[in-house]
Formats: structure tokens, sequence, C-alpha cells
């Protein structure tokens, strides 16, 4: 599997590396084909490697668009072991990471590249993206010092027998290493890491009080687009006139009122 030619152009390899490991919405799905061709073209991926990236993109092609996007926040977005921000890691929600972030997009902009990434500097697609434009040898040698981290997220990926790990193996095996799975610290369940000590319980009913007294139709329909931008199916025109119908409501008029004469707001839902 290693055999394959170590001098070879990297650029094309890389982006289509980034762009396989990003969120799966309808722009990606229509590239897929395009990023197999750059992969075959260049060979920088051993061949058993390829037909494993190539069975990805097939599937991400064949699968329920709704249901690869919600298979992708399951697997990237639900713990940091699975993270694509490499730094989180290493620093986790430490202070230490904010430095680190600086430094690393010092480095991109120490290249002569402007960074306007709507990702962290950290995140794996923008660090694959910035190496395309360096020399194979730089490329190589930059994400060859973050081999420890992308060994520890191929073995959570592996873990979950995610195809998403074929990914993290082949950005590995452009560098000369070896993905191999390694130690990795158990992660507390998302309940024990999202627990808040009992300090907050007063906070969180007073926040839920006041949640509660917002007008319905302001409040209702926040939470709907909200939810909507979360999966990217959010419609500019669509909040746009949810905002106007909430700015007309009798609710809204009532709310105001309610704060001028300092009493609680009665709401009717109109």
């Amino acid at each position: 599997m290693f055999n394959h030619n170590t001098s070879s152009p990297v650029r094309l390899t890389l982006r289509a590396l980034a762009c396989l490991i990003g969120y799966p919405g309808a722009e990606l799905r229509a590239l897929l084909p395009g990023l197999i061709d750059a992969l075959r073209l260049e060979q920088s991926v051993a061949p058993a490697r390829l037909r494993e990236l190539q069975q990805l993109a097939e599937q991400l092609q064949a699968m329920d668009p709704f249901e690869a996007e919600a298979r992708y926040v399951d697997t990237f977005d639900r713990g940091h072991q699975t993270s694509l921000h490499l730094f989180e890691h290493v620093h986790g929600d430490s202070a230490d990471r904010g430095p680190a972030l600086i430094d690393l997009q010092q480095t991109y902009e120490r290249a002569g590249l402007a960074f306007e990434a709507d990702e962290l500097p950290d995140h794996l697609a923008v660090v694959l993206e910035f190496a395309s434009t360096q020399p194979p040898a730089i490329a190589r040698e930059f994400l060859g010092e973050m081999a420890h981290i992308l060994n520890a997220l191929f073995t959570a990926l592996a873990r979950r027998d995610s195809p998403y790990a074929s990914v993290i193996a082949a950005v590995l095996e452009i560098t000369g290493h070896r993905a191999e799975r390694v130690e990795i610290r158990p992660e507390p369940a998302m309940d024990e890491a999202w627990a808040e000590p009992a300090a907050f319980d007063a906070a969180v009913a007073q926040l839920t009080g006041t949640l509660a007294a917002m007008a319905p139709i302001p409040l209702f329909g926040m939470k709907k687009h909200l939810n909507l931008i979360a999966r990217g199916r959010h419609d500019v025109a669509d909040i746009t006139r949810e905002v106007q119908r909430s700015i007309a409501s009798e609710d809204l008029q009532e709310g105001g009122r309610a704060w001028r004469e300092k009493r609680s707001p009665e709401f009717k839902g109109r």
C-alpha cells in the first residue's frame, strides 16, 4: 500500500480530500465524480485506498441527501474525538486553543494567503486547502507535524466503522506516515459532558421563564429558522416574511404595551 510515488504532486489530491471531508451538501455532491478523477490523475493515493475513497463518493451520491448530511453531523459534531478541528484534540476547550489558532492563521498569512474561510483555521478541510498551495515536500512536512492528531482522529472514526476514516488514512499516507490505531481517552457521555453545576439551576429557571414570556409568534419563528439554518436549509426570503409577520403581530404589540406598563403580557398567538 505504501509503495506509491511520494515525490508526486499532491495539489489536486489534497484539495479533493478537503472536499471529501466537507459537509455533503448539494454543491459537494455535484463535485464527487470530478474529485475521484483528480485523485486518479495525480496517483498520490495508493490504489487500495483510492478504491475506498471512490466507494465513499459513490455512497454519498446514492444516499438520501438528508441522511448523508445527518450522518456527517452525527459523525463530526457530536464529540471531541471525531472533531475535524484539529487543535480541539490537543487543547480541548481550554484557553490555549486561541493562541494556537492565531499562530496557525499567521502561518497562512506568512505564506501570502488571506484567510477567508467560513471555518476556523484548524479545521482539517482548511488545513488541507492550505497544504495544497505549497510545494509537495513542504505540504507533506506541514501535514506530517499533525500525524499524531490525524491518527487519533483516524482511530476514533475506524472504531465507528466510518467510511470517512479512509480520507484521514489517505492524508496520513501522503505524508509518509502509516494510518494506525492509537490509544485515545474515552469520551464522556453527552449528558455528562454538558452537565451544568447546580449553581446554574436558578439562572436556567430564570431564562426559561423569560423565554416562556416572549411573544409566541416571534419565539416560534426564531426557533424554526435557527433549526433550518443549522441544517443548511434556510431560505432568506422565508425568514424575511417571518420577521415581517412577527412585526405585524398583535402579540408583539401586546409585549411592547406590557413592558411600558410594567405588567405581564397576555399573548393570544396572533
